[in-house]
């Protein structure tokens, strides 16, 4: 056996459905494509959003506000979401996203205080919540805060 004789297995391949050719073949004169009309033509693609000549819901419906392109997006952690992370950790943002924490696209980092937390580590961030501050440190921890 060698790579030159390999051919499919009898049955695998179809013939290739030969159309517009003749009124013998089945599928002679308009080729399967029905009578006239955007479909019926070579090169057709419906343009996205068409609905057949209807105002397209897009049009119909009212438009209301915009999207702040300049708008920053601030991921926000409770310090009770820290308590999981081992004690004298350094928290950074890399580590709130390897521990599934916080996404990896974000502007910057905020702690919150909501939760209890007892476990003695260094957390660094953009920003801190007074209340966050105040339990990281009562837990024997430091509050760093990183360059926005």
């Amino acid at each position: 056996m060698s790579l030159d004789s390999l051919e499919p297995a009898s049955g695998a391949l179809k013939a290739k459905r030969r159309l517009g050719r003749g009124p013998g073949s089945g599928r002679g004169k308009t080729a399967g494509r029905g009578h006239k009309g955007a479909k019926s033509r070579s090169g057709y693609s419906r343009r996205r959003g068409f609905e057949g000549g209807q105002m397209p819901l897009i049009r119909r419906v009212p438009k209301r506000g915009f999207t702040n392109i300049f708008m920053k997006h601030i991921e926000t952690v409770n310090v009770g979401d820290l308590e999981r992370l081992p004690e004298g950790t350094v928290v950074t943002p890399d580590v709130l996203v390897q521990y599934r924490l916080i996404r990896r696209r974000h502007d910057g980092v905020k702690v919150l205080g909501d939760g209890k937390l007892e476990t003695k580590l260094v957390v660094q961030a953009q920003a801190f919540s007074a209340a966050a501050k105040s339990k990281i440190e009562a837990a024997g921890g430091r509050a760093e805060e990183l360059k926005a």
